[in-house]
């Protein structure tokens, strides 16, 4: 065997060892989870609640970093152009579904320049209103609604949200006219809804709660096919008399694309055995968020999945983003 054989039967051995002593070694320091939207929202809830379970795991920190703007794409595409070593991760909504139909022109491609973890939870929505709105119901709402065309404001956490596209299904199956006010970040869409700024808003469950019960917003109907266990007395929208308006919310973990196998796979087994977890489960059970886990296979077909099904969506409300 010549000398040149046996460097190159080496250099094999090595290349084929690398990924695996990576991932055994990975992580060596903190690792950073991006959120995309700003703090007081559901990402930020349930983000930070998986970065601590996380943190405990694996024996180092898990950082959270909120990184809002774009409606959630300035953090998705801060974590797309991060080096693609384990050490950047992002925690998405269905924005990642929905940008490339909103967006002329994105800043990264969601399905070529991200690999997905796993998917991580759900969380329903819930269509809430200020207590100086005189209707009780869903059906009072979209009375109110008609018999005022574009007098009435409804807020987002942003043009193209779940907070948005939701608002824009209701005014396309019950046939009224509302005005959009966006804001960055269902935080501060919360806020203007309190301080009635805005009418109306649809958000998820978990930050609503306290508020619901100090009085300060009111229910009107949950956007799921079961009612909140946070929120009993709050009817479904198809109880309170409106089919089709079910639009729940997924959350996601993906890393850059180009990270190594070993490394999606490691973090994929640490994010199933924390969403398995009693004590997370329970915690996140208790503002209505349910954990759930995939592979990244899985996830990655959801996520072409969801694409198409918000491409109709986005195009029958006719809502564009610069």
């Amino acid at each position: 065997m010549t000398m040149r054989v046996i460097v190159a039967s080496i250099l094999f051995f090595l290349g084929a060892i690398a990924g695996p002593l990576w991932a055994q070694s990975y992580p060596n320091k903190a690792v950073r989870l991006i959120l995309p939207f700003p703090p007081g929202g559901p990402t930020d809830i349930l983000g930070r609640a998986i970065a601590q379970k996380l943190s405990d795991q694996l024996g180092y920190p898990v950082v959270v970093d909120s990184r809002p703007g774009a409606g959630g794409n300035l953090g998705v595409e801060l974590a797309s152009k991060s080096p693609p070593d384990g050490y950047t991760i992002v925690l998405s909504s269905p924005l990642i579904a929905i940008s490339p139909s909103l967006y002329a022109k994105l800043n990264y491609d969601p399905i070529k320049d991200l690999a997905p973890i796993s998917l991580v939870a759900t969380i329903p929505n819930i269509m809430v209103v200020h207590p100086s709105v005189p209707a009780k119901t869903l059906k009072e709402f979209i009375q109110l609604a008609r018999n005022n065309p574009d007098k009435l404001n409804f807020g987002s956490g942003g043009v193209g949200t779940t907070t948005h596209l939701a608002s824009e299904l209701l005014k396309s199956l019950a046939k009224i006219k509302m005005v959009h006010v966006p804001y960055k970040g269902t935080g501060q869409a919360m806020l203007a809804l309190i301080g009635g700024q805005v009418e109306m808003l649809v958000i998820a469950v978990p930050p609503t709660i306290p508020q619901i019960q100090a009085g300060k917003i009111r229910p009107l109907a949950v956007l799921s096919n079961r009612r909140a266990s946070a929120l009993p007395n709050v009817p479904t929208a198809k109880e309170a008399g409106v089919d089709n308006f079910e639009v729940p919310i997924w959350y996601g973990i993906l890393a850059p694309a180009g990270t190594p196998g070993n490394i999606i796979s490691k973090l994929n087994l640490e994010l199933t055995k924390a969403l398995t977890s009693s004590d997370l489960r329970e915690r996140l059970a208790a503002v209505d968020v349910e954990p759930m886990t995939s592979t990244p296979e899985q996830f990655a077909s959801f996520i072409k999945s969801e694409t198409v099904r918000y491409a109709k969506v986005v195009k029958a409300s006719g809502a564009k983003a610069d």
